[in-house]
């Protein structure tokens, strides 16, 4: 398949390759006004005029603030949706469009306001990430204000049916049965409370929507910038 093929096939199928990335995220799918549908939008644009044209990929992100952890993974998301529905040229597919991704992926990086410079502190949180990311059930760090996920270990993910950093910046209660969110909160003002780990029964729901019971312990953690709420569940 060549580069103009290539190109056309991604501008013919590209709202089938929406659908089938979004009904794998499930809640986790980026909303229609989001910083992230911008970045697919602007991602498939660069790609087919990238294939057709034969030039280097030039990503424009002005404007988007992103997490380029969660930005990979919805790249990487769309790349696999778009693999999938190629057949049998879906491995050209993918090779033509992970190079575009990776320099959008690299440019979010360059220019996010959130880097830091590396140092003994970032070593050490880096340590503790790796051991998070080891624990087999699934962790989830959640900002107590909002109930937004900050970040998850990759058992987190497997439960939940979706890549561990496509769920970075979602609402947690997206992944929460309705008649179980009172629970989650009631427990999570109750956490911000006080320093003890509160544990507790109750239920998640995945991105196909099936429920899962889950036995959960939350722990504070504070910042100077905010409140964390430290979930660990495990399936029952």
């Amino acid at each position: 398949m060549t580069g103009a093929h290539l190109a056309r096939f991604l501008l013919r199928r590209r709202s089938e390759i929406d659908a089938r990335l979004f009904e794998k995220l499930g809640p986790a799918a980026p909303r229609a006004e989001s910083p992230e549908a911008e970045l697919l939008r602007r991602f498939r644009s660069c790609a087919a005029s990238s294939l057709a044209g034969g030039r280097p990929p030039e990503p424009a992100l002005e404007g988007l603030k992103l997490n380029d952890r969660r930005a990979g993974a919805l790249l990487d998301g769309w790349i696999e949706a778009a693999e999938a529905l190629a057949g049998p040229d879906g491995e050209a597919v993918a090779s033509a469009l992970r190079p575009v991704a990776q320099a959008f992926v690299t440019r979010l990086r360059q220019t996010s306001a959130t880097r830091r410079a590396s140092g003994a502190p970032r070593a050490k949180r880096r340590a503790v990430i790796a051991a998070i990311d080891r624990v087999c059930d699934g962790f989830l760090a959640l900002d107590a204000d909002t109930g937004h996920i900050a970040d998850a270990n990759p058992a987190a993910g497997a439960l939940l049916g979706v890549a561990r950093d496509a769920l970075l910046g979602v609402d947690a209660m997206a992944f929460v049965p309705p008649d179980t969110q009172a629970t989650w909160w009631t427990e999570l003002d109750a956490m911000t409370e006080g320093s003890e780990t509160r544990r507790f029964e109750t239920s998640l729901r995945d991105s196909h929507g099936r429920d899962i019971p889950v036995s959960c312990s939350v722990t504070r953690y504070a910042t100077r910038d905010r409140t964390l709420a430290l979930v660990l569940a495990r399936p029952l």
